[in-house]
């Protein structure tokens, strides 16, 4: 699924949105849009640079950190980064690469919104969420007769919050699940990230939704979880899902 197809299923009409990638870091990220300068691209791109540095700079000391699939305990002098990482995996049982997208939609979300009271960050599938109105942000799950149909309804009142994605596939992140989508809303998108990783894993089949969902239950700070194998879905949580209608001239 092409780049700029995936992002139009979370575009609003009353944002103002942009991009900045920088190595692997890919961004879109949509703000009031009469908060927009070009001002909010440097920042966020020197935001990124910075952050890059830190984390790249600590892997070269703790490489562990980059291959391991566990749980991994960050050095005394990890940056704030690596350690948000590291607790989200921890807390889902995953290594904590597992949360690296979510966690830079994280800071990226957080320095934008002493901007602007409406906020999404999108990290390769992954968002950050702040907003002062209801958004709906569609879920894909790859060739799943489900994918596009539905979409998540979030109230303000449920913000900031983010809201991952995981797939065994569809994508090039490493999943050792068959799972179209493991879709999970929590506090943050550090924790989203990790978590749907964790909750995909356990998916091979529709039988095993059930339990993936409940596994999802029980991490502390994850609100929600939508799992969508084949035309099979689950739902736990705080999840509104909401009809898409087609288009009416689809593109061939």
């Amino acid at each position: 699924m092409a780049r700029r197809t995936y992002r139009a299923l979370f575009r609003e009409e009353d944002l103002f949105f942009f991009e900045v990638k920088v190595k692997e870091t890919d961004l879109c990220l949509g703000v009031r849009a009469e908060r927009f300068t070009p001002d909010l691209v440097w920042l966020v791109e020197k935001k990124v640079k910075q952050e890059r540095a830190l984390l790249e700079a600590y892997i070269e000391k703790d490489p562990v950190f980059l291959k391991t699939l566990q749980p991994h305990r960050p050095l005394p002098d990890a940056p704030e980064i690596a350690v948000a990482m590291a607790e989200a995996g921890a807390a889902c049982g995953v290594g904590p690469m597992a949360a690296v997208a979510g966690a830079f939609a994280d800071l990226v979300g957080r320095l934008l919104t002493r901007y602007s009271r409406d906020v999404i960050v999108e990290n390769g599938g992954d968002i950050f969420l702040k907003s002062t109105r209801k958004r709906r942000v569609g879920i894909f799950a790859g060739n799943s007769p489900l994918s596009h149909r539905m979409a998540i309804e979030i109230p303000p009142d449920y913000t900031p919050l983010g809201i991952c994605t995981s797939s065994g596939t569809v994508g090039h992140s490493l999943s050792f699940g068959r799972a179209d989508a493991a879709v999970i809303l929590a506090g943050t998108a550090t924790l989203a990230d990790a978590a749907a990783t964790a909750v995909g894993n356990r998916v091979q089949t529709p039988a095993d939704i059930e339990k993936a969902l409940a596994f999802a239950r029980e991490i502390p700070g994850v609100a929600g979880a939508v799992v969508i194998i084949g035309d099979a879905l689950g739902v736990w949580g705080k999840v509104k899902l909401v009809p898409v209608l087609p288009p009416e001239n689809p593109s061939p």
